[in-house]
């Protein structure tokens, strides 16, 4: 199988690269793969036009990173249990996972990453951020590196899945009762290294990270402020303008994402895949 001829463009200086040239319909060689996968790895997001894919054929691409991870707590589509249909309606007023984050690092395992892939989206509007957080740990000072090196923080789901679940996710997708959804921890180091590229990465998200290990919530809310701050500095950071067929894929060690709610009136349907990920070190 001849490899097909990719080149890949750089979106900014700080994160994402477009990877032109490649039809994910279709097995992709190791030599293609390969060069896919170090795009990945070199800018944290990847992105792809004019893609037109089955479920199937999308989890796929993605089984190729790592063992898919079907959502824990949200139902998946019919047929396809590990793809997550995000649809929002002309007339709904809120959008999926408002706000800057990383993906269900709740888990014992977070994800790995994830797969988005736009099949009906606005011609204007809904455009996806990213921001890098190795880059994020690397501007800390000397002395807040060495403070948060050994710290540890708790990471929960009873913001997204308590009191506020209706406005941060589908309530009717829940695979279970909204107080079990809620009440799902795991402790994570706040600064992680990363299985493959051995570089440092900030790890704390205002979605899920609720508390340092050992102190309460008011003692950590300063600190954690701080650092949601400081992660998404414009210059960390990239933004996505989507189209029918895109995708993007990131990383979800060492990135954070933020969808944009300018489109309303305006249907837009993604379908989502996550691969499995290991215990943050």
């Amino acid at each position: 199988m001849a490899a097909q001829p990719l080149e890949i463009r750089p979106l900014t200086g700080s994160i994402g690269a477009e990877v032109l040239g490649v039809d994910l319909s279709k097995p992709l060689d190791n030599e293609t793969f390969s060069r896919i996968h170090q795009a990945f790895s070199d800018h944290l997001v990847i992105f792809f036009r004019d893609q037109k894919l089955e479920p199937g054929q999308l989890a796929d691409f993605a089984r190729r990173f790592g063992p898919l991870d079907p959502h824990h707590v949200l139902k998946g589509m019919n047929g396809h249990p590990e793809v997550l249909e995000i649809t929002r309606e002309r007339t709904d007023k809120k959008i999926f996972a408002p706000g800057w984050h990383a993906d269900v690092t709740w888990q014992e395992k977070p994800v790995l990453g994830a797969v988005l892939y736009g099949v009906e989206v606005p011609e204007v509007g809904g455009d996806t951020l990213f921001s890098n957080q190795y880059l994020a740990y690397e501007a800390l000072s000397p002395g807040m590196k060495a403070m948060l090196d050994g710290l540890k923080a708790v990471h929960g789901t009873a913001l997204v899945y308590g009191d506020k679940a209706d406005d941060y996710t589908y309530v009717d997708k829940l695979k279970e009762s909204r107080k079990d959804a809620a009440s799902k921890e795991n402790v994570h180091p706040v600064v992680r290294t990363h299985p493959e590229t051995r570089r440092k990465a900030l790890f704390v998200n205002d979605h899920y990270t609720l508390r340092f290990e050992g102190m309460t919530e008011e003692e950590s809310k300063p600190l954690l402020q701080f650092l949601f701050n400081h992660a998404i500095r414009p210059e960390f950071t990239c933004r996505f303008r989507w189209q029918n067929g895109s995708i993007a894929l990131w990383d979800n060690r060492c990135s954070l994402h933020t969808p944009i709610d300018d489109y309303f009136g305006k249907r837009r349907q993604m379908w989502r895949i996550t691969i499995g990920g290991d215990r943050p070190v």
